[in-house]
């Protein structure tokens, strides 16, 4: 479990990012409006409120940063050591140990202006106070600027350190640059690590997981060491340093053999001398990696000699811990491009870290609390006859056959392999068909004879089912001629033939007038000028033809005289007082400008003004209409204006926050917000 988790660390502001979080709350929390004709006492307490209330926050936030930056003296040594190497501890604690400073200045300025503003005698006394004491303030806050800036570079960077737990189970891989190591781990978890054929591809520490024995270890891919004095080390070879001393690990010392990596055995082995000393009471392997370049049987008698030094010094490591080393443990080969070995050396370390937590538990004082609840029972024999096991010939016979039939059976697959691969064997899919004959496998079906179709003809049945399909198709065609049965009334009785006479004249009634309504004027669509080139809808005809049928065409034909372009644009004059313009009126003798007033007011179109309430909308006066319209228009305003935005159109999706523009205004504006 890990017990470190850096990425929670709060964000550290700047300076003045800070003080303008810090007064902008002030702002937002507390009262804005004040009256110089108000008592003292409130007056006192209207400030002394704005300057305890900024106090507490500048506090709240600086604590938040105290807390939650870890204590090197309180966390695991290898982190400790870890956060020295990387960012220097002395200038760490002296970030932290700043903050707490102004953290209490800022309480102390606060107490001292409370104190002022209780004797304050005028609203320009205690402003002042006021904006004394959160001066004063940002001033401090000011001076730890750099400090800030220090602590969120550091919080940035802990929060990309990996997450390591110093207490689990760990394999530790370490050794010169570019001899392999991220390789390795590329190839035993899913870690992701880059691979480059230069030295110091790595680093920083890496962290991948891998499984044995149903246990999760967790793997560490460590930069490159070389062999230099400790002060000459760098911040990259420092955290493989301090990776070595801590974290209670298996150590796998990486050994190039084929020098591809530019580094000689010599040197490989002087480094191992020189860091021997933080392998003390840890498991100890060491693995010699691209023997696809160099077998270990190829080296020289002086490499030789260097490797077998190491592997003494490791069989030494293992014998100390109080296990039996054998040079098979402790010195193993593998190649990381071919994979030969990788697993075995994986396999290797686990089991050796695996033995030594196991024996490191076994000496600790738990185990004997565990062992007294423990009770082992051994039985003891009634006497001394001999009692051979007795398996029945039946269970035998049943074992063997069960055998017989777990015997692997070879696939396709497997027979290609063996006759050459694909290219070279085809396979057979017919040697499992089940036929009568087994001749008839390898016949060859044709799919076309003298012009049918053979699979047509391989169902036996076919006949059988075609007399159904028949069958079931005159059924089907018989029930859709009942269906369409029309009755023609030879069968009934006169009563009955003489309701049908009536059904049907009603029948034939409905669809006339339902014709009659469909070919009303109004239905029909009007023929504009630019079709009728030949005349042929004339004022004359539709007198000719109304007059046919006895009806008085005057009417009609003013109405659409009326309607002609030739009489548009004139103005309407106004109709006798008393009589409607649409009213037909029966004087005897209307002079020739009422009935053209008459057919003129009839032609036009009055229109419904938006408010006047119709019957059946559902409101109640012109009043409420008009807030309904306007509610409907205020619904819809906002989307219409994001379907006119396009995705280029630069949005503001505040125009002016509420928290920056509301209470007191400032001196010298008289703007209303």
């Amino acid at each position: 479990m890990v017990q470190y988790n850096f990425k929670k660390i709060t964000v550290v502001p700047n300076g003045k990012d800070f003080i303008d979080i810090i007064l902008s709350r002030t702002q937002r929390q507390t009262p804005t409006v004040v009256h110089k004709g108000y008592a003292i006492s409130r007056l006192r307490s209207f400030y002394m409120r704005k300057v305890k209330y900024t106090q507490t926050n500048f506090h709240e936030k600086l604590s938040t940063i105290i807390d939650e930056f870890p204590r090197l003296g309180d966390i695991h040594p290898f982190y400790g050591d870890l956060l020295h190497v990387l960012y220097n501890k002395d200038h760490y604690k002296l970030a932290l140990g700043q903050i707490n400073t102004a953290r209490n200045l800022i309480g102390k300025i606060a107490k001292d202006y409370v104190k002022l503003l209780k004797y304050g005698d005028s609203l320009y006394r205690c402003k002042c106070l006021k904006v004394a004491a959160l001066g004063r303030m940002c001033t401090v806050l000011k001076r730890i600027g750099p400090s800030l800036a220090y602590l969120e570079q550091v919080r940035q960077h802990m929060a990309r350190l990996p997450s390591i737990d110093p207490n689990t189970r760990t394999i530790l891989i370490c050794g010169y640059p570019n001899v392999g190591k991220s390789s390795f781990i590329n190839k035993i978890t899913r870690a992701d690590v880059d691979v480059q054929p230069y030295a110091f591809t790595t680093k920083s520490l890496f962290v991948g997981h891998t499984d044995y024995k149903y246990l999760r270890y967790q793997v560490i891919d460590t930069p490159g060491i070389l062999d230099r004095p400790f002060e000459d080390r760098n911040i990259i070879e420092m955290c493989s340093i301090t990776a070595l001393a801590h974290l209670r690990a298996a150590i796998l010392f990486f050994l190039d053999i084929s020098g591809s990596c530019g580094y000689t055995i010599a040197q490989q082995a002087a480094l191992f001398q020189s860091i021997k000393s933080l392998f003390l009471n840890k498991p100890l392997i060491v693995v010699c990696n691209k023997t696809d370049l160099q077998p270990l049987d190829g080296l020289s008698e002086d490499d030789m000699k260097l490797v077998n030094e190491m592997k003494a010094d490791a069989l030494k490591t293992a014998i100390g811990q109080g296990g039996e080393g054998t040079d098979a443990d402790v010195l193993l080969t593998m190649s990381a491009l071919t994979e030969e070995g990788v697993i075995a050396v994986k396999n290797a370390a686990c089991e050796r870290l695996l033995n030594q937590r196991v024996e490191i538990k076994m000496k600790s004082k738990k185990i004997n609390d565990c062992l007294n609840r423990f009770h082992v029972a051994v039985p003891k024999p009634r006497d001394q006859k001999e009692r051979p096991v007795c398996i029945p010939p039946a269970v035998l016979e049943a074992k063997a056959k069960q055998a017989a039939a777990e015997e692997k059976r070879k696939t396709e697959k497997d027979l290609e392999e063996e006759n050459g691969g694909a290219g070279v064997y085809s396979m057979n899919l017919r040697k499992h068909y089940i036929l009568a004959d087994d001749e008839w496998k390898e016949d060859i079906l044709p799919e076309i004879l003298d012009g049918h179709n053979v699979y047509d003809f391989i169902d036996p049945d076919i006949l059988q089912r075609v007399e159904e399909l028949e069958r079931e198709e005159g059924l089907r065609q018989a029930e859709d001629e009942e269906d369409d049965f029309e009755m023609d009334g030879t069968e009934l009785t006169p009563e009955q033939q003489e309701a049908l006479i009536k059904i049907r004249r009603k029948k034939s009634v409905l669809i006339n007038q339902h014709r009659i309504k469909k070919s009303t004027a109004e239905s029909r669509p009007i023929v504009p000028r630019k079709f009728d080139k030949d005349r042929q809808f004339t004022t004359e005809r539709m007198g000719r033809e109304l007059s046919s049928r006895g009806l008085d065409p005057s009417l009609a034909i003013n109405r659409m005289r009326s309607r002609s372009a030739s009489r548009t644009g004139r103005k309407r004059e106004r109709s006798p007082e008393g009589r409607d313009d649409g009213m037909d009126i029966d004087d005897d003798t209307p002079s020739k400008k009422q009935r053209l007033s008459r057919s003129r007011s009839r032609s036009r179109s009055v229109s419904r003004p938006p408010h006047e309430v119709v019957p059946g909308e559902g409101l109640r006066d012109s009043a409420q209409k008009i807030k309904a319209i306007k509610l409907a228009k205020k619904s819809v305003k906002k989307r219409n204006k994001n379907a006119k935005r396009g995705e280029a159109d630069r949005v503001i999706p505040t125009l002016k926050p509420k928290h920056l523009y509301t209470g007191k205004r400032p001196k010298g504006k008289t703007d209303r917000r």
